[in-house]
């Protein structure tokens, strides 16, 4: 028997983003298949007709459905998709404890729980699903395309690879078996730390106040998550962060190991300058590498965007909506 935990949502309008006339806006919840109840919030298309296509959206790593994973889906849904926008396990309003944890498995799972939701739905046509993940759950959305079938379409936008970054570092400066190795056994340690205490010890959000010497890519994601431009309080980044040993599972789980036989068309979408945009070139080079399903896979790059322009759009208002709204016409009406 599946049953679903009862979660406390809210019920006001809380978003970073403007509520828009051109949807209706309702919450809901499914539950994945660990019997973890995720909350969502559904964007429907006012006056929509018959069966619609329809996009799961869930990201940045850290963040909560009333950022910009929200503004994806609402702006999808002004454009004729029924969307849902929902918080991974233990994180947000979703169920799950011990809270602020990751896993590679897990968080697959809740994107491919968003599919089993949105094909038994009855406004939706369940041949006609795409998803759309947003920096790491970029790479979540990819290793779920890998794995799910039904999937006809995916988009990761500034997209990170979660294992590559846990086990190498930023750049893959620290990838070493020494380095590992010296991670591996601070993540042993604190596990005893924790259970001693009673309580697992957070890692920290952004850092807050900002360091005058800190590089680029801390400052931009200060930008986003400490100032009224994508503050929340349910977003761990935005405040305590994740666990310490929230991603320790990450470090030997490549999450793109069969990306290159994913049939379905992905499109993955990066700023110019963000520190992150190896992680795209790299993901979509291999995906096309001795791969017989090329043919529907794209990489865009957004001249002088960085990183957090994928969020919100950023001053100049880059997310390239109209390129994503062609594709999944395109892929979700085959």
């Amino acid at each position: 028997m599946i049953h679903k935990e009862e979660l406390k949502l809210v019920k006001e309008w809380d978003k970073t983003f403007p509520k828009s006339e051109k949807v209706e806006h309702s919450k809901v919840t499914f539950v994945n298949r660990y019997g973890i109840t995720l909350a969502a919030d559904m964007y429907v298309p006012k006056n929509a007709e018959g069966k619609l296509p329809a996009i799961a959206v869930s990201g940045p790593f850290g963040a909560v459905k009333e950022q910009c994973s929200g503004l994806y889906a609402q702006t999808m849904a002004e454009r004729g998709f029924l969307t849902i926008a929902f918080d991974p396990s233990f994180t947000g309003e979703s169920g799950g404890n011990v809270r602020y944890m990751a896993s590679p498995d897990i968080n697959t799972e809740d994107f491919m729980a968003a599919v089993d939701f949105l094909s038994l739905n009855d406004r939706v046509d369940p041949d006609r699903i795409g998803i759309l993940g947003i920096c790491g759950w970029g790479g979540m959305a990819i290793n779920t395309a890998a794995l799910d079938t039904r999937i006809k379409a995916t988009v990761a936008s500034t997209m990170y690879d979660m294992t590559r970054v846990n086990a190498k570092g930023y750049f893959d400066s620290e990838d070493s078996e020494e380095a590992r190795y010296q991670m591996k056994s601070a993540q042993c340690a604190q596990r005893l730390e924790d259970l001693k205490a009673g309580e697992y010890k957070l890692g920290g959000g952004v850092v807050d106040p900002l360091p005058d010497d800190a590089p680029f890519f801390v400052k931009d994601y200060y930008d986003y998550y400490k100032t009224d431009r994508g503050y929340h309080e349910r977003s761990l980044n935005s405040n305590g962060g994740w666990n310490v040993i929230g991603c320790e599972s990450f470090v030997n789980q490549p999450i793109l190991q069969y990306s290159n036989e994913i049939r379905s068309a992905v499109l993955l979408i990066h700023g110019e300058k963000a520190h992150s945009c190896y992680f795209s070139k790299d993901a979509y080079a291999d995906m096309i590498k001795d791969s017989k399903y090329a043919g529907n896979k794209e990489l865009m790059i957004i001249p002088d965007a960085v990183h957090t322009d994928l969020y919100d759009g950023g001053e100049n208002k880059v997310i390239p909506f109209d390129k994503l709204e062609e594709f999944y016409n395109k892929y979700l009406n085959n």
